[in-house]
């Protein structure tokens, strides 16, 4: 497999950290977003929308993030990114979904970049304020959750990690990056510190990409 990516990306981190955990091998592609190498021809030749990760199998190409993980859960099952009892799935859906879809979107490269370029934000405004708002708001209640609900173990579900798991690293990774306070956040940083001592998610960090 390929995988286009850059090593602060944390869509391209949870692509990293499953195709680790499902034991796949895959050749890694730099596509340095500060140097805006996701919008050249180069790479929107690939994928169009001019957006990291894109995983190549084969004659197959996909795109974002999440749709891949449902992707490499299916094609390879062990081990799995989801419980097999429905109700229990849709709980790790909708808590990964606080970070994928709640967390994420608002604080990802672009839309910094927009707030500075288009809004006129300064970069304490971005930074901080705007920054720090989503990820303690979306962390409050993802803690609460984790916390209170007796199908949390060592990892998001039980004890072997999977989907929400996957999400939350890359995010506490970005969250530490701007300096944010994650003390009130204790369920989900010891999921991070029991999620980091395996080697599929140590490898995927951004210091151990060849970028």
């Amino acid at each position: 497999m390929k995988l286009y990516g850059f090593s602060r990306s944390s869509a391209a981190f949870r692509v990293r950290i499953a195709l680790n955990l499902k034991r796949v091998a895959w050749e890694h592609f730099n596509i340095s977003l500060p140097d805006g190498d996701q919008l050249g021809p180069d790479y929107t030749s690939i994928n169009p929308q001019g957006r990291v990760p894109t995983l190549i199998d084969g004659d197959n190409t996909l795109i974002q993030s999440m749709a891949i993980l449902e992707y490499l859960d299916e094609t390879r099952p062990e081990p799995a990114f989801l419980p097999a009892d429905p109700v229990a799935r849709a709980r790790v859906r909708g808590l990964a979904d606080i970070i994928a879809c709640d967390i994420h979107p608002l604080n990802n490269l672009a839309i910094l970049k927009f707030l500075g370029k288009e809004m006129g934000a300064d970069k304490e405004a971005v930074n901080i304020t705007w920054y720090k708002h989503w990820i303690y708001e979306g962390f409050n209640g993802l803690e609460a959750i984790l916390a209170n609900d007796s199908a949390t173990g060592r990892f998001s579900h039980g004890d072997t990690p999977g989907l929400v798991d996957i999400c939350i690293v890359p995010q506490v990774f970005n969250a530490q990056r701007y300096e944010c306070d994650l003390a009130p956040y204790p369920t989900i940083m010891r999921i991070f510190d029991a999620s980091m001592t395996l080697d599929a998610f140590d490898s995927a960090q951004p210091s151990k990409q060849p970028d």
